[in-house]
């Protein structure tokens, strides 16, 4: 039997920010899956910031999105035919060919998940791929010890959020910024934040992060970059550990990219400023999971999430990502039966 797949493609690159006439949705049929493959019925699709970067035609760390070719990312869905012997049918799995609703994927790249203690989607996000950024960004490269403090930007993202938390596990006094009341709030009555300030309101962003942080800064965890991390260089203190994770602010700037105006205190102050990219810490992925999983089974970490409803809806989650409608990690639902 003919499998027909639904699919959002890459219709035409954006120049700024993404609209939905960038994408268009598509069916096509599925050939079958030949032995080492599996055919998945998709549950759950992520989508992220980083994925604006891939809609540009040039080089970088992960290629190119195509046009007229289906999108990719993180997806959860569960197989419907197997031909390989490690997976089932009925096993719920995690895989990176999201943007679809049903999808032939090699078994070599596809994890089993375990949906009996977290919801499966929690595997998209806390447990997934922003829960092992943030892991790896605070214990790898910042390396946190009690008592500093730690400035976390969009600290109510999927990422931002982990990071105050394990920091606040770490010992260290956590400052975020975010862009609502809700958000602050979240983040100060559920998610143990000390001080959170709103970006969108503050008339100097600098002059908050100095009342908010009277001993200064010793770790920057930046996914914003511009005003922000111009704020964390002004207010960090000798040998404060810069996370330069991602920079949203510019992602849809095109060539007129926000100037950093302070770097030059990295010289004086002995800042250290690493970017990353979470592939390249994937050997933390089993510490990452088992300690992770303690901490949500012995309620010390919580999550929030922002679930869009249908594949035909997946464009405009991924625009909202650059308006601020998430709070936690942004989802879309495919079929959640």
């Amino acid at each position: 039997m003919t499998v027909t797949a639904r699919e959002i493609h890459l219709k035409s690159r954006p120049e700024g920010l993404p609209s939905r006439e960038n994408f268009e949705l598509v069916e096509r049929p599925l050939a079958a899956p030949q032995e080492g493959q599996i055919l998945v019925r998709n549950l759950w699709m992520s989508v992220d910031p980083y994925m604006r970067g891939r809609m540009n035609d040039r080089k970088s760390y992960i290629p190119p999105f195509q046009l007229g070719e289906a999108l990719e990312g993180g997806a959860i869905g569960r197989v419907t035919e197997s031909r390989d012997e490690r997976f089932q049918s009925g096993d719920l799995v995690s895989h990176f060919a999201g943007w679809r609703d049903q999808a032939v994927v090699d078994a070599a790249g596809t994890r089993k998940i375990d949906a009996d203690k977290v919801p499966a989607q929690a595997y998209l996000g806390v447990l997934g791929m922003p829960g092992l950024t943030a892991y790896a960004g605070l214990t790898r490269i910042a390396e946190p010890k009690a008592r500093e403090t730690i400035f976390v930007s969009a600290a109510a993202g999927a990422v931002g959020a982990v990071v105050c938390q394990v920091a606040k596990l770490r010992g260290c006094r956590v400052v975020g910024s975010a862009g609502s009341q809700d958000k602050i709030d979240w983040l100060l009555q559920e998610a143990g934040v000390d001080a959170v300030i709103n970006y969108k309101t503050v008339e100097n962003l600098q002059a908050a992060l100095a009342e908010a942080c009277p001993d200064g800064i010793d770790i920057y965890f930046d996914n914003v970059g511009g005003d922000h991390l111009d704020a964390a260089l002004a207010l960090a203190n000798e040998g404060a550990r810069f996370v330069l994770c991602g920079m949203i602010g510019q992602y849809n700037a095109g060539s007129e990219l926000p100037a950093v105006h302070n770097l030059f205190q990295a010289v004086g102050k002995r800042i250290k400023l690493q970017g990353m990219i979470v592939r390249d810490h994937f050997d933390l992925l089993p510490e990452f999971t088992r300690e992770m999983s303690q901490w949500i089974a012995g309620g010390q970490i919580t999550w929030r999430e922002t679930v869009v409803e249908g594949l035909e809806n997946a464009p405009e989650a991924f625009i909202g990502l650059f308006r601020g409608d998430n709070t936690g990690k942004m989802l879309v639902a495919l079929d959640k039966s």
